[in-house]
């Protein structure tokens, strides 16, 4: 990456920065993008330090590229079609755990810091009990956030808000607990153990936007490894009165319980994300897309989402009639190729949390089987 741009984001008093641990295309196309969107609308300058946890290529096509990358928002708001490109140059530095270790722990000890963010994966957010004090990474997720922020204490600096992505109720809570697991396996003070507890901001959050690798034949894709293609709907609900000023984007949102969205979210979107890949792959479809062309295929997500999901919902949140019919209209986005086999990925994870208890709900609720449901978890199972 050039000089300048490493340079700036590592003066004391520069710009307000994040520390993100994730390179993938999610990530740009939320949080890079929306920093990036802030700062061209004239908000007080942030900029993202990006670390790619396991291996170098991101980071590698990153600094090559100046930090920079290219999202397209394709799709449909408010009835009319939207197509617009961004070059995304929020990124100051882009680092690799494994390589540049001492930089990102000294990353940490910068005054402009203000906050951390992360989207690891479910798989993340577990302690590995090989790591040890002084691992130049530690294995963990957990680990290499509490090496990190026990530098920023062993400065004499704030704590820090700690904004995880990852799709996991309570995320924020869950990677607090973990970090302070960590610190006790590792005998860590106690004045630094009540400063991660107690001056650092950790923040639950839902996520939500779909964003898809571009086509084979866009033209971008030849020239920008890292282009992502993102559907026009973003929002990320904060649990928070004060949300920090550098997300202070349009699609981000306070709330005082994320509980009712996340349980609407996860159930209907992602649940259909999880059935679409038991009911399309098998028939040889490739994308979302694809599969919501199919007429046959589109009618029985309608009854899936209708008759066996949103039922179960009645009462709990906010109208999940209508978030099912908005996320049809989202998963027909024909501008994205969402791949069924990236959403495979930890397939029988994610029907434990996104079908089964629908499944056991429905059973509940009204004395018998959800028949597409079953059918799902039965196959899969």
């Amino acid at each position: 990456m050039n000089e300048s741009r490493s340079d700036a984001c590592s003066i004391p008093g520069s710009p307000q920065t994040l520390l993100q641990f994730g390179t993938g295309r999610f990530l740009r196309a939320f949080v890079d993008l929306f920093v990036h969107e802030l700062n061209q609308a004239g908000a007080p300058r942030a900029e993202v330090v990006v670390v790619q946890s396991t291996g170098s290529d991101r980071a590698a096509q990153l600094t090559a590229a100046g930090g920079r990358h290219h999202v397209a928002i394709r799709g449909l708001e408010h009835g009319l079609r939207v197509d617009r490109m961004v070059e995304v140059a929020s990124v100051c530095r882009a680092l690799s755990a494994q390589n540049d270790w001492p930089i990102v722990v000294d990353a940490a000890r910068w005054p402009s810091l203000a906050a951390v963010v992360s989207n690891t994966t479910e798989a993340g957010y577990a302690l590995d009990p090989r790591d040890e004090p002084g691992d130049a990474p530690p294995r963990s997720f957990p680990a290499k956030l509490l090496a990190v922020l026990a530098a920023r204490f062993d400065a004499g600096l704030p704590g820090l808000a700690i904004l995880p992505c990852e799709l996991l109720e309570h995320n924020a809570q869950r990677l607090r607990r973990l970090v302070l697991e960590q610190a006790a396996r590792w005998r860590l003070s106690r004045p630094l153990v009540d400063w991660l507890a107690d001056a650092c901001a950790w923040c639950d959050t839902l996520v939500d936007r779909i964003v898809s690798a571009p086509r084979a034949d866009d033209p971008m894709a030849a020239s920008d490894p890292l282009f992502a293609v993102a559907e026009p709907f973003a929002l990320w609900l904060v649990e928070s009165k004060d949300v920090p000023v550098f997300v202070s984007h349009p699609a981000v949102r306070s709330a005082n319980a994320l509980e009712p969205y996340y349980l609407r979210k996860v159930r209907i979107l992602n649940g259909a994300h999880t059935a679409l890949v038991a009911k399309a792959m098998p028939l040889g479809f490739k994308t979302v897309r694809e599969a919501m062309l199919d007429p046959a295929v589109g009618r029985w997500l309608e009854q899936l989402l209708f008759e066996e999901i949103v039922p179960t919902l009645e009462g709990r949140t906010d109208q999940p009639e209508g978030f099912a019919r908005q996320c049809l209209e989202r998963l027909a986005n024909p501008f994205l190729e969402h791949r069924l086999a990236d959403i495979a990925l930890a397939h029988e994870t994610k029907l434990r949390t996104r079908l089964a208890p629908t499944y056991d709900e429905f059973r509940a609720r009204f004395g018998r089987e959800p028949k597409l449901l079953g059918a799902i978890l039965r196959r899969s199972g």
